[in-house]
């Protein structure tokens, strides 16, 4: 190979392997954010096989993670069970950033999430329940291909790290 050939090949940016698949997409984005948030607030995001720290510094993580105090969302399932979520720790700010409405979009993904459990407490079809959920499972659809656009620009606007 002439010393051009290697200068040439030298240079390209390195394959960045294969594409990430929506769902992982958005994850990463959202891991992304969270520990952006958490570092801000002076804290070291969580990785598997970490050790964990006292029980003080765990429920403090944990409260910045995921909120602490009263949560201000919560939707009761026909199933009977109520679901709630904070919109004060970084995951919430992370699914601000990257879905637009928090409010709404914990509404119809805990909806979309809990179909199957919806159709086995009435007895019926899942194609019958989904039927009753058009709404949220459009509303669902459209925040989700918001997210994945803004996660997808996030994640390409980062710098590569070798």
């Amino acid at each position: 190979m002439s010393l051009a050939g290697l200068l040439v090949s030298g240079c390209a940016a390195p394959d960045p392997g294969p594409a990430l698949s929506p769902d992982d997409t958005v994850k990463a984005a959202t891991q992304l954010l969270t520990d952006r948030c958490l570092t801000a607030r002076g804290l070291t995001p969580p990785r598997p096989g970490r050790r964990p720290g006292t029980k003080a510094q765990e429920e403090h993580l944990a409260d910045a993670l995921f909120g602490a105090g009263r949560t201000e969302l919560s939707l009761r399932l026909p199933t009977g069970y109520s679901v709630r979520a904070h919109t004060d720790g970084c995951l919430a700010s992370a699914q601000r950033a990257l879905y637009g409405d928090q409010r709404r979009w914990f509404q119809v993904s805990t909806v979309v999430n809990n179909l199957k459990p919806e159709a086995a407490y009435r007895k019926t079809g899942l194609a019958s329940v989904r039927a009753g959920h058009r709404t949220e499972i459009a509303d669902w659809q459209r925040l989700r291909a918001h997210a994945l656009t803004r996660a997808t620009h996030l994640l390409t606007d980062q710098p590569r790290t070798p």
